[in-house]
């Protein structure tokens, strides 16, 4: 006999329900995607499996944590919500949910080969993604930070001990990713990962390649000086590039206005420069304004903003562009808040790599839902907000005329909406 709690303030009385129920009825739209485009498969195919036949096999692992990932988990100990509900979610497709101590087991058996391993995962969500894309990609390189779970990992430049992740980006899709200690440079390698980026993108595409700093490099600079590539890095303030913002006349300064051509205190210029390394002298577009701050030891009147570059537009409108990857920062944003990215859950570099990979083909996945099964209108929406408008669904199983039955709550509009994605999701597996 099921025991009622105490009424407290309301009046209303809690009791246990032995009936099929979830609060996650929206998620079967994310599982019908992952069998459309075959993710489940993919991941079976490039993963290491069980060493006997009555192992987990890789996707079951996999697809728990995307589940776990995508309904608001953030530690591996949440898989254990999802094992709450799953007389009911095994219907919906989690078939199998792994308890977190033989998840956190697997993370470390895999290890960084299968992290590696996962980018050929990623890659049927990456074509599935651009598609339709213009014929210029836009390629930002940038790295972000990670914290520890375990006070055993390297120091960032921000005195946090954690990880500095490599991302490539093109338009929101994450194209590429290397999981790095700590303490490594974001500028290391960064060539190396730019081309492994550009090897996951359709062909015949231009590529425009916007970097930090990081990238100020004159191999860089080569590579992407090349027919049919650009590129817009923030300039190095070293010695040489100070003596030509100093050479700069007065009269070579204009006033700056924003895209929406609104006045700025900010004056630009522009100087043509080469650094030891380069094959061809480049175009070097500053941007000043006043020093609201001048001390003893930097006595300039103004402050100084730098972008090498190769392209052709005018000097302000490849600032506008330029300027447009700080849209990266929102993309770390999702990946890390919104998928749960922003700590790591296990005290291996190794393992933590593995769990790294999935969080970004759960992010893809989310990708693919917003551009090639969900309306227009949920273009530019974050996970959480998928997470409350679409995932988080009451619901009730049913057996009925032989078969399940799924009984949501909800109005009429939001009922068509899993209908038109769930037809959605069909059409990409034929």
């Amino acid at each position: 006999m099921e025991r009622s709690l105490a009424q407290l303030i309301l009046p209303i009385k809690i009791e246990n329900s032995s009936e099929r129920l979830t609060s996650l009825g929206g998620l079967v739209v994310l599982e019908e995607l992952a069998r459309g485009v075959r993710l489940w498969e993919e991941v079976d195919r490039v993963l290491e499996g069980p060493k006997s036949g009555r192992g987990y096999q890789p996707r079951e692992f996999v697809r728990a944590l995307v589940w776990m990932l995508h309904a608001g988990g953030r530690r591996l100990e949440d898989l254990r919500e999802l094992r709450a509900e799953q007389d009911v979610l095994k219907e919906l497709g989690l078939e199998v949910v792994p308890d977190a101590g033989t998840t956190g087991d697997w993370l470390r058996g895999q290890g960084q080969a299968g992290a590696e391993a996962m980018q050929q995962v990623n890659q049927k969500l990456i074509e599935s993604c651009l598609a339709q894309e213009p014929e210029e990609l836009i390629l930002d390189v940038d790295a972000t930070e990670i914290e520890a779970a375990k006070q055993d990992a390297e120091w960032t430049y921000n005195h946090v001990q954690g990880y500095m992740p490599m991302l490539g980006y093109v338009n929101g899709v994450c194209v590429g990713y290397e999981f790095r200690e700590g303490n490594q440079s974001p500028g290391a390698g960064i060539l190396e990962f730019a081309q492994n980026c550009e090897a996951t993108l359709p062909k015949g595409k231009r590529i425009y390649f916007r970097s930090d700093s990081a990238a100020y490099q004159a191999a860089v600079i080569n590579h992407y000086s090349q027919p049919g590539r650009s590129f817009t890095i923030t300039a190095d303030q070293d010695t040489a590039v100070k003596r030509e913002i100093q050479n700069l006349p007065e009269t070579a300064w204009i006033p700056y206005r924003t895209q929406d051509d609104i006045a700025t205190d900010r004056q630009i210029a522009e100087t043509v420069h080469s650094m030891n390394g380069t094959e061809q002298a480049f175009r070097l577009i500053v941007l000043r304004w006043p020093n609201p701050q001048p001390n003893l030891f930097e006595a300039s009147a103004y402050c100084y903003h730098a972008v090498a570059t190769n392209r052709e537009e005018p000097a302000r409108e490849v600032i506008w562009k330029h300027n447009g990857r700080g849209q990266s920062e929102n993309w770390h944003k999702e990946l890390k808040s919104g998928l749960g990215m922003e700590q790591m859950p296990c005290g291996q570099f190794e393992a933590n790599a593995m769990y790294f990979a999935i969080g970004v083909l759960a992010y893809n996945l989310a990708q693919v839902l917003k551009r090639r099964v969900l309306p227009q209108s949920y273009g530019t929406a974050t996970v959480a907000t998928l997470r409350w408008k679409l995932y988080r669904l009451a619901a009730k199983l049913v057996r009925h005329a032989r078969c399940w039955m799924l009984r949501v709550k909800a109005d009429l509009e939001k009922l068509e909406l899993l209908q038109s994605a769930r037809l959605c999701c069909a059409r990409l597996q034929t």
